[in-house]
């Protein structure tokens, strides 16, 4: 009993000390992790700031190069516009009232009086002002030089030189997609009479199916069929005839489809 007194009394005067409860020892952990958070994000925040200091480094020596391209877009821009405003809409002002009289001729012929000489002045001009082809030379890249083409093909299918008529109504684009039809049919019936009869039922294909209306369509899938026929592709022009017989039947073309349809079968 005596020892042990003696050896309590030995460890209290050499400073020992209870353990720390659990709770303590959880707390010193939870500082260590948050100090060592804290050091990782300081760490992140100190290569962003190293990497934005070299992006204004870069800006700040390529400064007057970033801004003379910056100054050159807003110059092109605005050149841009002023050449619209300046060049090319009395550019297109001017064709327009070039061309009208060429248009006069045109739909005179389209009419039936004197036909050929009316086309040929609609082709080359008269009376001081440009023809079509004139529209096409003087204004190019116009609204008036695409629909010039328009014109001038239908011309010159009309005057009977049908790779001309080809050519011009190939360089013809609209968005008006009746008259869009109505340009590719135009040049399936130039490679009919020039005897290709193959591209012609491919563009009278691409005219029918183009847009779908109660003018073109018919039109151009009769023709598509007539061809089709002449070609010994009866079921390729019985598909033809078999449409305008169920969803046009209010056209011109649907008069007398059902014998087209016999002669198909």
């Amino acid at each position: 009993m005596l020892k042990t007194k003696y050896l309590m009394a030995t460890y209290n005067k050499r400073g020992y000390k209870q353990p720390k409860p659990e709770e303590d020892k959880t707390e010193l952990v939870d500082k260590i992790n948050i100090t060592e958070a804290e050091s990782e994000t300081a760490e992140v925040f100190n290569t962003l700031d190293e990497k934005a200091s070299k992006i204004g480094g870069w800006f700040t020596k390529n400064s007057k190069a970033i801004l003379l391209g910056i100054g050159g877009i807003a110059l092109l821009a605005a050149g841009y516009a002023a050449y619209s405003s300046f060049v090319v809409e009395p550019k297109e002002t001017d064709a327009a009232n070039e061309m009208f009289q060429a248009q006069q001729y045109y739909d005179q012929a389209v009419n039936g009086v004197g036909t050929d000489s009316l086309y040929t002045l609609a082709l080359n001009g008269g009376e001081g002002k440009l023809g079509f082809l004139g529209i096409i030379d003087e204004y190019k890249g116009t609204d008036a030089e695409n629909l010039a083409h328009y014109y001038a093909g239908t011309s010159y299918l009309n005057l009977k030189d049908y790779k001309k008529a080809i050519e011009h109504l190939g360089k013809f684009q609209s968005e008006d997609l009746v008259m869009k039809a109505m340009s590719l049919g135009a040049i399936g019936d130039a490679f009919v009479e020039l005897n290709q009869l193959e591209d012609a039922l491919d563009y009278y294909k691409k005219a029918a199916n183009h847009n779908k209306n109660e003018l073109t369509t018919p039109r151009y899938a009769f023709k598509a069929g007539l061809v089709a026929l002449e070609l010994g592709k009866k079921e390729e022009a019985l598909k033809f005839f078999t449409e305008i017989e169920e969803n046009y039947k209010g056209s011109v073309e649907a008069g007398n489809i059902d014998a087209y349809l016999g002669m198909a079968q």
